[in-house]
């Protein structure tokens, strides 16, 4: 069984900043789950383009309020507490944070911890 608590992993190698968002990582490949899974926290005002074209992600609002953009048809969601969604398509997007959102994620292939984002918004494939 593995147990963590969010707040130990502060300030620890588990816990990966970007200029505008900070990301959690509770699970990661080395745990053999299968999938990785984070808290990840959107500063407020910020913008982020990600295009995960090898994995899988599912996100889960927990707190804040944005809004989700597909870049192949510019469709755009709601994004506030009780929304999921999921890049099932390797979908390219555009996620606004209009106040601080707090999101569950979950990674399929699992990420590392050491992954940075390629200038195309993608994680390396893993290994």
């Amino acid at each position: 069984m593995i147990v963590r608590d969010l707040n130990d992993l502060k300030n620890t190698d588990k816990e990966v900043k970007d200029a505008q968002w900070t990301s959690t990582r509770l699970l990661l490949a080395d745990d053999g789950m299968g999938f990785s899974f984070h808290i990840t926290n959107l500063d407020a005002g910020s913008e982020h383009t990600f295009h995960y074209k090898n994995h899988f992600e599912s996100v889960y609002c927990m707190s804040g309020k944005g809004s989700i953009t597909d870049l192949a048809t510019g469709e755009t969601h709601e994004i506030r507490p009780g929304v999921m969604y999921a890049l099932n398509l390797h979908d390219k997007h555009t996620l606004r944070a209009e106040e601080e959102l707090v999101m569950a994620c979950c990674f399929n292939p699992p990420v590392t911890g050491t992954e940075v984002h390629r200038e195309d918004g993608s994680y390396a494939p893993a290994d």
